[in-house]
């Protein structure tokens, strides 16, 4: 037997290593919190709690930044991350980006919160400019979906009521119903904070920056980059052409 046959052998044992996200494809990853329902009842505040959603912010920041994404986008417990369409880092392959983001994510979040906390990934792949916007404005479509039956459940449970009677109270419950169902406790959907409503994003922003240049000892204006939070998405048709920036951007 050479040496290195055991090796190879083993090599090749290893199945998924070669799968690769197709060139040319956009690519968007999606990472969850696993079993957050648990930590959110044992650690924050509901409906919503600004503390852990800025621990989602930062563990956004974190896998966007190290892994070089050009939009990411994070409502409650999940975070969606878009690379370009020439994006190239380890060679595409899917077995490590899942791996290495999610150990990432799971580690950034851990820290921030200071509970052991874990996440799972999983690839979209999307041939078209449109699939990747229409994927976007599904996540913000559950974004304020969710919002709503979180806001209207933990209200009524907040009133005294059982988890049995809150969920008895939503089941087939329509829009209107909710938000009428608020209303009748002093809450207007429209005023909770857009952020809860319509979820988050980071992505990149240009932006001047004054320096000094010492040999000539005058100011100097250079261009610089650097993430933006941005916690006041549009919706519907302007978050279409919101996204469409990004993607027509990406293309130049």
């Amino acid at each position: 037997m050479r040496p290195d046959e055991l090796e190879d052998r083993m090599r090749r044992l290893e199945c998924f290593h070669a799968i690769k996200c197709p060139p040319g494809s956009w690519v968007i990853l999606r990472l969850d919190g696993r079993g957050f329902s648990r930590f959110t009842e044992a650690h924050c505040e509901k409906p919503f709690d600004r503390l852990f959603h800025e621990w989602m912010v930062s563990t956004t920041q974190a896998v966007f930044e190290e892994f070089s994404g050009l939009y990411a986008y994070t409502e409650s417990d999940e975070i969606s991350i878009l690379f370009p369409r020439e994006w190239e880092l380890f060679d595409r392959e899917i077995e490590k980006l899942l791996s290495l983001s999610a150990g990432l994510a799971s580690a950034t979040f851990a820290i921030s919160c200071g509970a052991v906390a874990s996440f799972d990934a999983r690839i979209i792949l999307a041939a078209t400019d449109d699939q990747v916007i229409d994927y976007f404005r599904w996540r913000q479509a559950d974004a304020t979906r969710c919002a709503l039956n979180g806001w209207c459940y933990w209200t009524i449970r907040k009133a005294g009521q059982s988890v049995q009677q809150a969920t008895k109270a939503l089941d087939g419950a329509s829009v209107g119903d909710k938000n009428e169902m608020l209303f009748q406790h002093g809450i207007n959907f429209n005023n909770v904070p857009l952020w809860q409503r319509r979820g988050c994003a980071l992505y990149w922003e240009e932006y001047a920056h004054q320096g000094h240049n010492p040999i000539l000892n005058q100011p100097v204006m250079t261009t610089r980059r650097r993430i933006k939070v941005d916690r006041e998405l549009p919706m519907s048709d302007e978050y279409t052409t919101f996204m469409q920036g990004f993607v027509t951007a990406s293309a130049v």
